[in-house]
């Protein structure tokens, strides 16, 4: 995807067990749904890294203990940590984060994107970026940046 590596060789890790979901049986159809933080963790786990064919989770990017769920308040906070503290792609991997939060949760969720703290070496402008609708919205009327996104998102049949 990019032609040069900011992290050329990252520490992949294992991925958690998936898990298997069945619906409950007392389920209202037209009732609200909590969601929680597996959920959160299972639409965002197999994002793949703009640099490399690896997902955020193979590389503890993103991990199940770095969300949480405010399920009465339709709040979601994600905190990622980049895999270096200069790392170029933050931005993008924040905006795919976003994306498909916005695409997979019902819009009453107010969703909230974070560097983990002292990560990265432009924490701040980082978060700020992420969480300003008015960049993410300019950023998403890029058709670079924007099949860039979808890209990372397109599911892995690997």
């Amino acid at each position: 995807m990019v032609s040069a590596l900011i992290n050329a060789n990252p520490v992949v890790y294992e991925t958690k067990e998936r898990r298997v979901r069945s619906a409950p049986s007392d389920v209202d159809e037209y009732g609200i749904e909590p969601i929680n933080q597996e959920e959160i963790f299972d639409h965002v786990r197999d994002i793949k890294d703009p640099e490399h064919p690896y997902s955020l989770e193979e590389l503890k990017v993103i991990t199940e203990d770095s969300i949480e769920v405010d399920d009465k308040r339709n709040y979601v906070r994600v905190t990622f940590t980049p895999t270096v503290e200069h790392c170029s792609m933050a931005t993008v991997i924040g905006l795919c984060l976003r994306v498909k939060l916005i695409r997979s949760l019902p819009s009453r969720y107010k969703v909230d994107i974070r560097v983990a703290p002292g990560t990265h070496a432009t924490e701040a402008a980082v978060n700020k970026q992420l969480n300003d609708k008015e960049r993410v919205a300019a950023a998403l009327e890029n058709p670079n940046l924007l099949s860039m996104v979808d890209e990372c998102l397109a599911p892995s049949y690997a």
